[in-house]
């Protein structure tokens, strides 16, 4: 269960894009929010006032917006919904991965946004500095999304967790269950697997002689036989999610892993994305293979990452 959520905020409405999910996780799984308010170092001083305005103006409107949530759906707690705040002076990265540790944050959600090309990383630096890094589950809230639906608005809540059949993978699994656990809400967890058609050998390869001569029918077969196997592993999975009453159903995708995931996102926007990552140096190593950048570089939806190693949060992985 989480206990505390860090909301990075610098006064924009950018990072404002994370407010509807704030309160609607809060207020459902009953998680306190720390307010962290990143001012710049030459607004220390003179801009205070105004910045402590800010913070306290956003404290008040979450917490009530909160608790008309649980009013809404009956949830009674023995305490008031607790929002803090804090302003700090400095770099957000270095500040953000400060307050974290140092209150013992479950989770992170923040902003970002989204521009195309590896010059223009779609995660910008900051986040890029969060994931790799942070020690606890970062949850990344796509802003300025044209025609987007926010958060409190989608008709039902759906958590697409992304499995290749790995331990890797699997260690998002303790995440969903968590996040599923919404008060007042049907939240419904969509396993999802990508079966990939093998790649045809080139004429310098060495398998080249091992090259089946119908090679539409052999794609096919192995296709099939990956579905096959890939809906014996799913339903391995929803067993442990149906014997905790969450809802949950599998896909299975065929075709390249980041296109197929990214077009099912693409089709999907009202839900959120379950992912994990390694947290390693650079761009190209941030997450655990290319399918991963590729996806946090091509949806809009909401993603929920979890850094490979991570003790914290809802449940060891």
């Amino acid at each position: 269960m989480y206990k505390k959520m860090l909301v990075p905020l610098d006064g924009s409405e950018f990072a404002e894009a994370v407010i509807p999910y704030a309160k609607e996780l809060a207020a459902r799984l009953n998680v306190a929010i720390a307010l962290l308010h990143i001012a710049p170092p030459e607004e220390r001083g003179f801009f205070a006032p105004l910045h402590r305005a800010y913070v306290q103006q956003m404290i008040d409107s979450i917490r009530r917006q909160a608790e008309e949530v649980q009013r809404e759906i009956g949830f009674k707690t023995e305490q008031p919904m607790q929002v803090e705040g804090e302003i700090v002076s400095g770099y957000p990265g270095d500040e953000i991965l400060r307050y974290a540790e140092a209150k013992a944050v479950d989770l992170i959600l923040m902003a970002t946004h989204g521009r195309a090309g590896a010059r223009h990383w779609a995660l910008g630096r900051v986040a890029e500095r969060i994931l790799r890094q942070a020690t606890v589950p970062v949850c990344l809230v796509r802003a300025e999304v044209p025609d987007a639906v926010p958060y409190d608005r989608w008709p039902k809540k759906t958590i697409n967790v992304m499995l290749d059949g790995s331990e890797l993978a699997e260690s998002a699994l303790p995440h969903v269950e968590a996040l599923a656990q919404q008060k007042g809400e049907t939240v419904e967890v969509v396993l999802v697997r990508v079966c990939e058609p093998p790649a045809m050998p080139t004429y310098e390869s060495p398998e080249i002689s091992g090259v089946p001569l119908n090679w539409g029918e052999y794609v096919q077969d192995e296709l099939g036989r990956c579905e096959k196997t890939s809906n014996e592993y799913l339903a391995e999975i929803e067993k442990r999610f149906k014997e905790k009453k969450i809802s949950v159903r599998s896909e299975v995708l065929a075709g390249k892993a980041s296109e197929a995931i990214m077009d099912y996102a693409a089709k999907n926007p009202q839900s959120m994305i379950v992912m994990t990552t390694h947290g390693r140096t650079g761009i190209r190593r941030l997450v655990y293979g290319s399918v991963a950048e590729s996806v946090l570089l091509g949806v809009s939806n909401p993603i929920f990452l979890i850094r490979i190693g991570q003790t914290s949060g809802a449940a060891s992985v």
